[in-house]
């Protein structure tokens, strides 16, 4: 039997050591590996606070939006309520105001119970309409002023040549408000330009035309 090595025997790697990959894990990472991982982790850090930012802002608008909406629809709701409350008074004031001008004018000959009542009725109207007036309730007389379709109801026209068409002649009622917010229109008469073979009366008026 030959005595000279095995060539193939020779050719045959060491085994390697286990804790030299172990080794070249646990190696420090360069400056640049570590700015580019601090970069990374920065970037990372910063979508994640965008994104959250982003959804506590969503968040705070919806509940702005719902508190509004809340707020609105209790402000509708005492509004409503006030509103009615104010219409029903309203009709008070012109149930009163009817009352007095039921009475007869003053007359030096009349009784002087019928002046003492007539003096009584006024002076709680004025009281009245002070009260309505403190709390935002108005009354307005539109006579001499344009009519407006937002304030007034138009009952009747009639034509005339001492006012201008689409003035208001007369009010049969006055226009009431709560707070710049229609109650009642006023109920009004409307002029309107007369007929060519009455322009050159003195008055310069027509008959009463009742429609609206």
């Amino acid at each position: 039997m030959s005595n000279e090595p095995n060539d193939l025997q020779d050719a045959t790697p060491p085994p390697t050591d286990p804790s030299a990959g172990a080794a070249n894990q646990n190696m420090p990472l360069s400056p640049d590996e570590v700015m580019r991982a601090a970069t990374a982790r920065i970037a990372d850090l910063e979508a994640e606070v965008a994104e959250l930012k982003d959804r506590w802002m969503r968040s705070e608008a919806e509940i702005a939006n719902v508190r509004s909406r809340a707020r609105r629809e209790v402000d509708e709701t005492r509004q409503y309520a006030v509103q009615k409350f104010a219409t029903d008074v309203v009709e008070a004031a012109q149930n009163l105001k009817r009352g007095l001008d039921s009475l007869p004018p003053p007359d030096p000959g009349q009784p002087e119970i019928v002046a003492r009542l007539r003096e009584g009725l006024a002076g709680i109207e004025r009281n009245f309409l002070a009260v309505l007036e403190r709390n935002g309730i108005r009354q307005d007389d539109p006579t001499g002023t344009p009519f407006d379709p937002n304030l007034h109801q138009a009952m009747a026209e009639q034509a005339s040549a001492e006012h201008k068409p689409g003035t208001v002649m007369q009010a049969w009622t006055p226009a009431w408000t709560l707070n710049g917010r229609l109650l009642r229109p006023a109920m009004v008469v409307v002029a309107k330009a007369p007929p060519p073979e009455l322009a050159d009366r003195p008055d310069g008026a027509a008959g009463l035309n009742t429609s609206a």
